[in-house]
């Protein structure tokens, strides 16, 4: 009833197309929910997510949930979480995503899920990782512990999102740091982020787990530019 009444005179807009969303709709509306851009990456071992990373790092899975595109759907949302707070879109994806990512075999012996991380000067300024929803959705969907403390950003840098493959392979080049224990070797870590570009952020961090002994690693993203 309360719920109700607050939805009347402060209505949700949907993440998507921005229209108010009705009581049984959930982040995006019914109508963004068929037209948003699925890659059913999943579905395929050797997808283009798999495939940007051939022969850049050792993976053992890679897919994300949406294509991304200039001025699209997914980039509005994207934007919403990451800029505006809406923390609530990464808990929707990644609820969603675990519906698919529960079918895959590669995925059945992860045992952590590892976010990239913030610098504590960025997660000051922001207040959230914009990732930490999606995570703990996956977490909770995948019964699998969600890692924040095992990789770390050691420097602070600017945005990457104008720089050329080449700047942006420079810029982050060893700016992240693996800090593990006994307890970590051996193991298969679940790599997570937003958006999938030049792949390059995400082999960096990729790297550094992979200095754990034995370790393993597969990556999924809530999007990728297409």
């Amino acid at each position: 009833m309360i719920k109700s009444i607050i939805n009347l005179f402060f209505p949700k807009a949907c993440a998507g197309c921005n229209s108010f969303l009705l009581e049984s709709e959930l982040v995006i509306c019914t109508t963004c929910r068929h037209e948003i851009p699925i890659t059913n990456q999943h579905l395929n071992q050797n997808n283009e997510a798999f495939l940007k990373f051939y022969g850049r790092i050792p993976i053992e899975f890679a897919s994300s949930l949406l294509y991304f595109h200039k001025k699209g759907m997914v980039q509005e949302m994207i934007h919403k979480l990451k800029y505006k707070g809406h923390q609530e879109i990464g808990e929707a994806i990644g609820t969603w995503y675990a519906e698919d990512l529960k079918k895959c075999e590669q995925l059945k012996d992860v045992d952590y899920i590892i976010p990239i991380p913030l610098h504590k000067k960025r997660f000051k300024e922001r207040g959230y990782n914009q990732v930490t929803t999606f995570g703990k959705a996956l977490s909770n969907q995948l019964n699998i512990p969600y890692n924040d403390t095992i990789l770390f950003r050691k420097v602070y840098s600017k945005t990457q999102t104008k720089k050329t493959f080449l700047g942006r392979s420079e810029a982050i080049e060893n700016i992240f740091r693996v800090a593990f224990n006994e307890n970590h070797h051996n193991k298969h870590f679940l790599l997570i982020d937003d958006v999938i570009t030049t792949g390059s952020t995400l082999e960096y961090c990729g790297r550094e787990l992979l200095k754990i002994p034995g370790a393993r690693i597969s990556i999924v993203c809530m999007a990728m530019t297409q």
